[in-house]
């Protein structure tokens, strides 16, 4: 809001007794007035230079800034007398009443003496000195004293002024004297030569009032029935469409322009369904091709500045259903008489019975398809429709629900040091200062996130929920896995849980919480990878042997490993020796050669014999065929992420 100059703010508040209020119904005083705003607006310079001035020497305020009610319509009626004269002048002179009074040397930075006096007024309006609503008046009058040509220059200076206009203090005074003045004004323009001016205007209304702005927003539902659709009654000689199908089809306009008349009885809707079926009947059997939609180009329709108002002539009649955008335009009638259909009532019984809804089903998914049918674009063009049609649901959703506003007025950002005032409560008690601390509030960002945090405090029987998630026992998260390795089960190699990284990963994890020696113990010594984590309880009995009962090679060679580290280095050659020659019949050993061939040399021959007459090595063609199995072995070995290197170095020496 614009601030008065203090120097002049201390002259308006000042009292003066020798001043002797004005008597308002005086014509010399409006005449005096209007004479000095005459001068003000061929000043130069801003209104917030001289604006305060001119309203203390013309009015004379007595002890106050803002007018009183008297002293408001004494300077209104000055001002209103001003603007007549300045029209008058204007169009005696030839002029836009616009560009009256503006300099010819300096066109670019020079006003009208008119837009002169509505931004003096403006300043004031804004600023609180005089009533707000004063500026919407003055704005009232000039378009109703110009021309069409004129009104589009002041509606143009009303485009630029918007976001004053639009501020609370001003808004509220005069928004119901702004929507007079636009209607008005569309009234007066022509709906076919105008469009583009009556499209400005419905534009800023949208934006000038709020979405929640009940005004204009036809709570009642009320149609314009005066759009009548005049048609021929009779057959005209020499006539070469049929008569009784021409009727049929301009008919349905009747209940386009007033929906509600289809829904007063029964007889009125299966009326205009029967009539309907013959026009849609009539559309499918004439299909349009792709050459009837390039010849009536649509592009260049759609750009055209003006609405399309059909002829009704029967002589028209064959051309108009060749024409693309006229199937179009029956069709479009068609869906937003069926949405009205559908649209609830105040209340749920008001809507239509379920055998209408069915009838109206059928009929819209026929129109949809006619529509998608029609050349240029005809799927393009429904998805559009549809879209708008579903927006236009909303709209009437939100109308029955009371037109809630969706304004949300924005959080003002406040310093931490006044937040800590508002958390805190101070008492002062001489020489301290106690301090209370008030219940703390949760700061998430916006209200619903602090609701959504305090829900739980609020909703204590939502913990003891057993939906709720919870942490599963061992053996229940291990249980796909077990059902998995079941053969006979029949799962596939595809949809095995092993191969699901993350399953396994928070498996791994689940069982290092719960027994960590045992894990640690089980994961280094298995073959089996991730398969010999499932605790054996869970598994068949011919599963449980497979993966739990028979020992592996690893787990031996661990226990040994940990036998040797107490013994001497002589028991250790000892060991290395006497672990290969253990070893199952029925296991898969490609490290028992190795053990043979590595045999020190120094060793006792005795033994070496001993323990070669004791194995049951595979001869070297057996042990070429057993090594792919050796191979997958050591591939299984590597995906557990266990390798022979990291358990047994010794062994490998």
């Amino acid at each position: 809001m614009a601030e008065a100059p203090p120097a002049l703010r201390i002259l308006l508040h000042q009292h003066q007794k020798d001043r002797v209020p004005l008597h308002i119904s005086s014509h010399a005083d409006i005449d005096r007035i209007t004479e000095m705003f005459e001068s003000a607006i061929l000043q130069r310079g801003p209104p917030a230079d001289f604006a305060l001035q001119i309203v203390q020497d013309a009015i004379k305020p007595q002890r106050r800034t803002v007018l009183v009610l008297d002293e408001n319509q004494l300077l209104e009626n000055a001002l209103r007398t001003l603007l007549r004269k300045l029209v008058s002048s204007a169009v005696q002179s030839g002029e836009h009443i616009m560009q009256y009074g503006q300099s010819i040397d300096d066109k670019e930075n020079a006003q009208g003496q008119i837009p002169r006096l509505l931004d003096i007024l403006l300043y004031l309006c804004e600023g609180g000195h005089v009533e707000g609503g004063m500026i919407f008046q003055l704005l009232e009058d000039l378009t109703e004293i110009s021309t069409m040509r004129d009104c589009k220059e002041v509606f143009g200076y009303i485009e630029s002024k918007q976001d004053i206009l639009g501020k609370q203090e001003l808004f509220m005074r005069g928004k119901l004297v702004m929507l007079r003045t636009c209607n008005q004004l569309l009234r007066r323009l022509s709906k076919a030569n105008d469009v583009v001016f009556c499209g400005r205007i419905l534009m800023f209304l949208a934006h000038f009032f709020p979405l929640s702005e009940r005004s204009a927003v036809n709570i009642k539902g009320v149609f314009n029935t005066s759009n009548e659709t005049k048609y021929e009654k009779d057959a005209p000689d020499g006539i070469s469409i049929d008569f009784n199908f021409y009727k049929t089809f301009w008919s349905l306009q009747e209940h386009f322009s007033n929906p509600a008349f289809t829904t007063v009885t029964p007889i009125k809707w299966h009326k205009f369904k029967s009539n309907l079926m013959v026009v849609l009947d009539t559309f499918e059997a004439q299909p349009l091709s792709e050459d009837d939609g390039n010849a009536n180009n649509l592009e260049e329709e759609e750009a055209a500045s003006f609405s399309i108002k059909y002829l009704t002539s029967s002589k028209l009649m064959g051309l108009e259903l060749k024409d693309p955008s006229f199937r179009r335009h029956i069709l479009i009638q068609c869906l937003i008489l069926f949405d009205y259909l559908k649209a609830p009532g105040k209340n749920d019984k008001d809507g239509p019975p379920e055998s209408m809804k069915e009838e109206i089903n059928s009929c819209e998914s026929r129109v949809k398809k006619l529509l998608e049918m029609i050349p240029p674009r005809g799927k393009e063009f429904l998805h559009a429709i549809e879209h708008i049609l579903e927006r236009e649901r909303n709209w009437v959703w939100w109308k029955r629900d009371g037109c809630h506003p969706f304004e949300k007025q924005p959080s003002e950002n406040k310093t931490g040091h006044d937040r800590a005032r508002k958390r805190h409560l101070y008492f002062v008690s001489e020489p301290h200062v106690v301090v209370i601390y008030s219940r703390p509030r949760w700061r998430l960002g916006n209200k619903e996130l602090s609701n959504l945090w305090k829900w739980a405090d609020q909703n204590p029987n939502a913990l003891m929920d057993s939906h709720r998630v919870r942490t599963p026992s061992l053996t229940e998260y291990w249980k796909p896995l077990a059902e998995d390795m079941d053969v006979s089960a029949g799962i596939e190699a595809e949809y095995h849980h092993k191969n699901n990284r993350v399953y396994c990963w928070k498996g791994l994890r689940f069982s290092a919480r719960h027994d960590l020696e045992g894990f640690s113990r089980n994961i280094q010594f298995t073959d089996n990878g991730i398969e010999g984590v499932v605790p054996p309880e869970l598994l068949p009995a011919g599963v449980r042997s497979k993966y739990h009962n028979k020992p592996s090679e690893k787990s031996k060679r661990a226990k040994k490993e940990e036998e040797s580290k107490e013994t001497t280095p002589q028991g250790e050659d000892n060991q290395t020796t006497s672990t290969a020659t253990h070893i199952d019949s029925g296991a898969i050993n490609a490290e028992a050669e190795l053990v043979d061939f590595t045999t020190p040399m120094d060793a006792d021959a005795d033994t070496v014999a001993d323990n070669n007459s004791h194995s049951d090595d595979p001869t070297p063609d057996d042990a070429q065929k057993m090594s792919p199995e050796t191979d997958l072995g050591q591939e299984a070995d590597a995906e557990a992420g266990i390798t022979d290197g990291d358990i047994d170095p010794e062994a490998e020496m």
